[in-house]
């Protein structure tokens, strides 16, 4: 049991440190708003206060509510996640990686709904005219957890059909 939550703890942290620096390098050198290009026509970098939840989802700087709400989830998720982590197999590698990124992520986002109130986006990727809703580090690991979860689920199945 130990082994697991140290994986999925030292993931969690790794997700945790990286968003919070790169969160505070945009807001020390981007301005709200402002687009720094990187890769023209594809990547930009954006300073965006996102009250809503991940992509923008209910972004509205007329509701307070979301950001409270989606600061409770967060919380929420990282007991679920501290539970899952508890009932895991020592064998499920993937499955105990994906929660340490999405508990990563978590916590990630939830300092930020609590210090600021909102949560600082700032990945811009478009092609033309159509732009992805700005995310940012923790989203990120959110997502690749969160399909790291479906993979663990889906093979985890046939694995256990096929014994």
């Amino acid at each position: 049991m130990r082994k697991r939550f140290k994986t999925a703890g030292l993931l969690a942290l790794g997700v945790l440190v990286l968003d919070q620096i790169t969160k505070a390098l945009v807001l020390e050198n981007i301005q709200p708003w402002e687009r720094i290009t990187v890769i023209p026509g594809f990547f930009d970098l954006v300073n965006v206060a996102n009250r809503g939840a991940a992509f923008g989802f209910l972004n509205r700087p007329d509701l307070a509510w979301p950001s409270m709400v989606f600061g409770a989830v967060s919380i929420l998720a990282a007991g679920l996640i501290l539970w899952m982590l508890y009932t895991a197999r020592d064998d499920e590698r993937v499955y105990v990686a994906s929660l340490g990124l999405v508990l990563g992520g978590a916590m990630g986002n939830l300092i930020d709904r609590l210090r600021f109130g909102f949560v600082v986006d700032f990945v811009d990727l478009y092609v033309g005219d159509w732009h992805w809703p700005a995310f940012n580090v923790a989203d990120a690991a959110i997502c690749v957890g969160a399909a790291g979860l479906v993979w663990h689920v889906l093979t985890d199945g046939r694995r256990r059909k096929d014994s």
